[in-house]
């Protein structure tokens, strides 16, 4: 599938503009919109782990956006530890498919990693409470539990067919957390054996798990 250039545009959001990163197939079936790690911690949305998913999620077909959280690149507004987050991220996913005009069905698939994971439990829930649910939910190094140098994460419900992958070896947030989460909820976790939080030396390992899943986000 013939790809675009990558875009960087500036949208509207609900307290200032949002930086976004674009990569969109020639004829795209949906809207994937990618989250990047905590914007305390250094992560932007030109991060590894997100450029992977936004290539992956691209290249099956989909306007991968990654957008920057509030307070980093040319986005405004201040950190709100998920809350005015989810608002932002609500905005740019209504903006997306007013472009691409997808209303009609609205195909939308949502990744993250590490705090942008937990940031698209709470999107997945607000659609899902719209009656637009998302067709798919990708969740890596998903910040749940307590997070050393962090905080405290009380990460929300999903679907027991959400796509979870951890590293056996995250320094970050541990595997044992994401685990203790995901268990009540029946929710499988692919771990990559060695892999630590940012998947150094594995993100193939992400992509081939995508590719390989069992929807595989068609």
């Amino acid at each position: 599938m013939k790809a675009l250039p990558t875009e960087a545009q500036l949208i509207a959001g609900p307290d200032g503009a949002i930086e976004l990163l674009i990569d969109a197939p020639e004829a795209p079936r949906g809207i994937a919109l990618v989250c990047h790690p905590h914007p305390l911690f250094g992560g932007a949305n030109t991060n590894k782990v997100a450029h992977t998913l936004a290539r992956t999620l691209r290249d099956l077909g989909y306007v991968a956006l990654r957008p920057n959280f509030r307070g980093v690149g040319k986005s405004e507004g201040t950190h709100d530890n998920g809350g005015a987050e989810t608002e932002d991220m609500l905005a740019v996913l209504d903006w997306a498919h007013a472009r691409w005009n997808l209303d009609a069905y609205r195909p939308t698939v949502l990744a993250g990693f590490s705090f942008g994971a937990f940031v698209q439990t709470r999107v997945a829930k607000r659609l899902s409470d719209a009656g637009q649910a998302a067709k798919r939910l990708i969740l890596v190094g998903t910040a749940a539990g307590f997070v050393e140098g962090a905080r405290q994460y009380a990460t929300e419900a999903v679907s027991p067919d959400s796509l979870v992958i951890h590293g056996s070896k995250d320094e970050t947030v541990p595997l044992a957390n994401v685990l203790a989460w995901a268990e009540p909820l029946d929710v499988p976790v692919v771990v990559v054996p060695g892999a630590d939080h940012f998947f150094h030396g594995r993100l193939h390992c992400l992509k081939d798990i995508i590719n390989r899943s069992s929807c595989e986000c068609h």
